[in-house]
């Protein structure tokens, strides 16, 4: 009976709760508030978000939080002036998707940690009895109240980031791998890279990791390195995406590219830089 009861036991559903960190009244309210207005973007066909005049780094932060999650978005402006952004809604794709839904909700306790920002969605609610199409409209602001339980600053996205880092520090060069780094902008977006490679004759790369990401994101992310038109953009792409599958030819950007199977070598960058 034990084994028979051990069968599984890795699996979700089996999991059995022995204990957890019980969250303040307070927390618990925040966390509550939060996920009645998350639970809104599920229905919407897409959200136009003003991010003011913040903090650049605040901006870094909240592009990073798109790629993560994967979010399709279109992005106007510059950091002077403050950014538009405009991400299509699980109800814009041609089968409403429940993953991408989740995404998007999840997006929301990054927003809440920028300083000035307002947000419009378009709403597709369920259809009426009559099922004549209905539409709806949600706003909100940096005002609003809610509180995010994400941290403000990460200093890396993931522990591929970081392993490399690491190794990078390990590694006899020159040249300096650096975390902040400028953001790029161009026509419809903006790319935040994910280290940039200074040399001390003067000479920089940007260095963007391509790893576990959706077809249809890597094709944007394909776009978007052709349309920025840079010659000093490396892409470490791991070989277990389907490029080909997801329509994407990597022969068609400028970029130098570095494929990796599980871990990024510093070495490896250096060769293809001095190529």
């Amino acid at each position: 009976p034990q084994i028979r009861a051990g069968l599984y036991a890795d699996l979700k559903e089996n999991n059995i709760l022995t204990e957890f960190e019980k969250p303040s009244p307070e927390a618990l309210i925040h966390r509550y508030n939060l996920s009645q207005v998350q639970g809104i973007f599920y229905r919407a066909k897409d959200i136009v978000i003003t991010a003011h005049r913040n903090v650049p780094g605040e901006y870094k932060q909240l592009f990073r939080y798109l790629k993560l999650f994967g979010l399709m978005a279109y992005i106007e402006g510059d950091v002077e002036h403050g950014f538009t952004i405009t991400i299509d809604g699980p109800a814009s794709l041609f089968g409403a998707s429940t993953r991408y839904g989740t995404d998007l909700a999840k997006f929301l306790p990054a927003l809440l940690n920028v300083s000035k920002w307002s947000l419009e969605a378009n709403l597709s609610p369920k259809q009426q009895y009559d099922n004549t199409p209905s539409v709806a409209r949600f706003t909100l602001d940096s005002d609003c109240g809610l509180v995010s339980h994400y941290k403000k600053a990460k200093e890396y996205d993931s522990m591929l980031e970081q392993a490399f880092a690491s190794r990078w520090q390990k590694t006899k060069t020159e040249w300096i791998l650096e975390r902040e780094v400028d953001l790029l902008p161009i026509p419809g977006s903006v790319m935040v890279p994910d280290f940039r490679l200074v040399h001390p004759d003067g000479r920089d790369y940007v260095l963007e990791i391509v790893g576990y990401w959706r077809p249809e994101y890597l094709r944007k992310k394909f776009a978007q390195v052709r349309k920025s038109g840079a010659k000093n953009i490396i892409l470490a792409i791991s070989e277990r995406l389907n490029l080909a599958g997801a329509g994407v030819k990597v022969d068609e950007v400028l970029a130098k590219v570095v494929w990796f199977k599980k871990k990024i070598i510093p070495k490896d960058i250096l060769a293809v830089i001095n190529s």
